[in-house]
């Protein structure tokens, strides 16, 4: 079944932070796609909807995001998953604020929940479609800013963002990641990426 995991923490604290942006996409898809609430684990919180005449599964891991790959792993173990079925989305601190960027497949660029991943799936042959939240000052700066929340000038940006994300999931979900790259990866503008 296609699975999309909607990285971040859980709680209510976390809810509007830089690092949660894959759970708002997740919320986003349940209350669009008239989702379906299945049994919650203590790994993960699931969702499933029809699309086009297929089930697919929102999931929001609640492992904290560096072990992410725990809630993949109970999930897989549950429910089945090949990596070719899954689309993590993510935050990315190395892309400007509202930026996408879908791939394939690819390293985890240091992000703790996709590294978690891709050790639990012992692959980095799934989809992932990264939410750019803007760099921090330093390195030394990095744990902090994401788990800040946007300013008011990142607002307007992050919520267009956040929208288009959405888009790029239906689009996956529909017709590939092939697809779905070849759509979104094309457009001029915010969604920069390469295949």
């Amino acid at each position: 079944m296609p699975s999309v995991f909607g990285l971040g923490n859980p709680g209510s604290r976390y809810a509007p932070t830089r690092h949660n942006v894959g759970f708002q996409v997740v919320e986003t898809l349940v209350e669009r796609w008239r989702a379906r609430s299945r049994d919650d684990t203590a790994e993960y919180r699931w969702w499933t909807a029809e699309r086009n005449g297929r089930e697919v599964s929102l999931v929001q891991p609640l492992t904290f995001m560096n072990g992410s790959g725990l809630a993949v792993a109970t999930y897989r173990e549950r429910h089945g998953l090949e990596p070719e079925e899954l689309l993590v989305v993510a935050d990315d601190v190395y892309l400007p604020v509202g930026t996408l960027r879908l791939r394939a497949r690819g390293s985890s660029g240091g992000h703790r929940g996709l590294e978690s991943i891709e050790t639990a799936l012992e692959t980095d042959e799934y989809a992932r479609l990264r939410i750019g939240v803007g760099a921090a000052d330093n390195a030394a700066a990095l744990r902090d800013h994401v788990l800040e929340t946007f300013a008011e000038d990142e607002r307007t940006e992050i919520e267009a963002a956040l929208g288009r994300a959405v888009e790029v999931v239906e689009c996956w979900a529909d017709d590939g990641v092939i697809a779905a790259m070849n759509r979104f990866n094309r457009r001029v503008g915010k969604e920069v990426s390469e295949p």
